[in-house]
């Protein structure tokens, strides 16, 4: 029997009018993998969730879950699928524990010990008799999660879980997908703008930007990427860059900042670099070698993404 991708998207497209909002996105997610889609905000991440939900329907592209395409009618995949996008939503006047009582019938649970369990990897037993309209924003986001695992799916589907939690909470949120995701097998997709967070849970993140999947890495790749460069300014950078191309060098602009050189040689011997633009006539005013951390990885994608677009 042939194994499918737990997702599978193909040339997903999302236009509004002349706006498109998710471009030509493809990809693959296996089974027990934490995917992240990572992007800053506007960049397609809800939209590609709702479509990957059927909660939208794409304008081109397809989508399927667990090898069947998602269309109107197909209910039964959507027993093993958990998920939380935007808002979560609650009976205000119910209490947390009615709320979950209700969301499991719903569902069709027998299992009595399902809620408790739920409440307990949540974290919500002091709040489990108030009513949802009296909780936190970050409690409230909990109650939300405890729905999408309330049924324990083999997919879980989550945009940006962390909002409105407390660094504690961004902590144990982190543990439990972790946990679900190796201890249990279910396949974790999340969306955030949240590099750092990202990087500490995700197997594979693909970076979003203006709708375009920019760039897909495993999490183990990322510190290789946040590479060391040479930051220098001259007097007359584009005189500095004539003079450091004729040597082999390849600089680029950084803006007001100066110029980068990303080029091994430029990095492990800067004298030399500083050598050649003082016999150019052209001495540093500024030279120094300097480590990405992974926001500036992710923004430099995100910067190759505009002159990729433009």
């Amino acid at each position: 029997m042939p194994v499918h991708p737990i997702i599978k998207a193909t040339s997903l497209t999302k236009r509004y009018g002349d706006t498109v909002a998710v471009d030509r996105l493809s990809l693959t997610v296996d089974r027990g993998e934490v995917y992240a889609l990572l992007g800053l905000n506007g960049a397609g991440k809800t939209t590609t969730i709702r479509m990957l939900l059927g909660m939208i329907r794409p304008s081109d592209g397809e989508v399927s879950l667990f090898g069947s395409p998602v269309r109107s009618g197909r209910s039964a995949m959507w027993a093993d699928v958990g998920y939380l996008v935007e808002t979560p939503a609650a009976y205000p006047d119910l209490t947390v524990t009615e709320n979950l009582r209700l969301a499991a019938r719903l569902r069709g649970l027998r299992d009595q010990h399902a809620v408790d369990d739920v409440v307990r990897r949540l974290d919500l037993g002091r709040h489990a008799e108030h009513r949802a309209r009296t909780l936190s924003l970050g409690n409230a986001r909990r109650l939300g999660l405890a729905k999408a695992l309330l049924h324990r799916p083999a997919l879980l589907i989550l945009d940006e879980p962390a909002n409105g939690l407390d660094p504690a909470g961004v902590a144990e949120i982190r543990h439990l997908l972790h946990d679900l995701a190796h201890e249990e097998g279910v396949t974790v997709v999340l969306s955030s703008h949240i590099l750092t967070e990202v990087a500490r849970i995700a197997t594979r993140i693909g970076v979003l930007d203006r709708g375009r999947l920019v760039r897909e890495v495993g999490a183990h790749e990322l510190s290789a990427q946040a590479r060391p460069r040479l930051n220098l300014s001259t007097r007359d950078d584009q005189a500095a860059v004539k003079s450091l191309r004729e040597a082999g060098f390849t600089p680029e602009s950084n803006g007001e900042a100066g110029l980068l050189l990303a080029d091994e040689r430029a990095v492990t011997r800067p004298d030399d670099v500083a050598a050649l633009l003082v016999e150019a006539g052209l001495a540093p005013t500024r030279l120094v070698v300097e480590q990405d951390d992974l926001e500036t990885y992710f923004l430099r994608l995100v910067g190759h993404a505009e002159t990729v677009t433009r």
